[in-house]
């Protein structure tokens, strides 16, 4: 790890010293130097072995649970209106997607069937939703109208293959997924016109950058103890990393306009949530105590800096 790195690692592991935790929410301090503008961060975190969903604004302060289920509720998206978050939750036995508000009242079912169906994702319009179902058939990723309840297949690579982390382009045009399909794990986006599917490298969880001309994703290799965040340009396949800190580092997400990224790392030892400003690499811890936190989404804003 060379200077300017540890410098990073060092800043984000302070942050976190000497912070208690409790069962209904982790006492949350941002470091003193954190950067300036507030979001907010829904998360799934493993409290006393319950995993639930959780709010929490990068700025500090106490987290808010936001499903109390004894069943595990996990990979949380915020819809684009901000309004909503769906979510897997397997409440009901099987895994399926639910909707909540973040301001209260009972979560909602999205789809009933018999299949395991997971990682929901809103298309940037909000009137459609991708996600994974192995209903009917293998595992393959779907698109839903919202309006209407009809569901289209857009991916499928064949039995026994594993899908991951649908996410749509910011103008709605594709969508990039992982799938393991003879050549193992690889980051895949496919045009919602032609079905035209490019293999883009090989790793998981890809998300695009707001601007839509990169795909950021976890690269990590068989059986390695690190994983690297990197981003790749989808023109010239160039590639630069994000966060290398000798850690597993998952779960990548860009605030809405594109400063920075939260993602969860195990560096301190347990999965912890962790933001990183991308103009210099400064980075710091979100989550402390409670138990591990992964899956970070940014509350989506407007122009004015307010939630939709």
């Amino acid at each position: 790890m060379d200077v300017a790195r540890a410098v990073v690692f060092g800043a984000a592991l302070a942050a976190g010293a000497g912070l208690a935790g409790s069962c209904k929410g982790e006492r949350q301090r941002g470091a003193p130097d954190a950067p300036g503008t507030s979001w907010e961060l829904v998360y799934e975190q493993e409290v006393e072995g319950n995993v639930d969903l959780y709010l929490i604004a990068t700025s500090g302060g106490l987290a808010r649970r936001l499903t109390t289920h004894p069943r595990e509720d996990l990979h949380a998206r915020w819809m684009p209106d901000g309004r909503r978050i769906t979510f897997t939750s397997n409440r009901t036995a099987n895994p399926q997607l639910w909707e909540l508000s973040p301001d209260g009242g009972k979560p909602r079912r999205t789809r009933s069937n018999g299949g395991e169906e997971s990682q929901s994702d809103p298309s940037p319009d909000g009137r459609r939703l991708a996600f994974l179902s192995d209903h009917e058939g293998p595992q393959r990723l779907l698109v839903m109208d919202l309006a209407t309840g009809a569901s289209t297949e857009l991916v499928r690579h064949g039995k026994g293959t594993i899908f991951g982390n649908p996410h749509w382009s910011p103008d709605g045009s594709s969508i990039a997924f992982s799938s393991n399909w003879r050549i193992g794990h690889h980051i895949y986006y496919v045009d919602l016109a032609s079905r035209e599917e490019h293999r883009v490298a090989g790793g998981c969880e890809p998300r695009f950058t707001p601007d839509g001309h990169r795909l950021a994703y976890v690269s990590r290799g068989i059986s390695r103890p690190t994983s690297r965040l990197v981003e790749r340009d989808l023109v010239t396949g160039e590639e630069r990393t994000l966060i290398d800190w000798p850690a597993l580092n998952y779960d990548v997400a860009y605030s809405p306009d594109g400063s920075e990224i939260a993602f969860a790392s195990n560096i301190a030892g347990e999965w912890a949530i962790f933001r990183q400003r991308l103009s210099d690499g400064r980075a710091w811890r979100v989550t402390f105590g409670g138990g591990p936190a992964r899956y970070p989404d940014y509350r989506p804003v407007d122009p004015a800096g307010s939630a939709r």
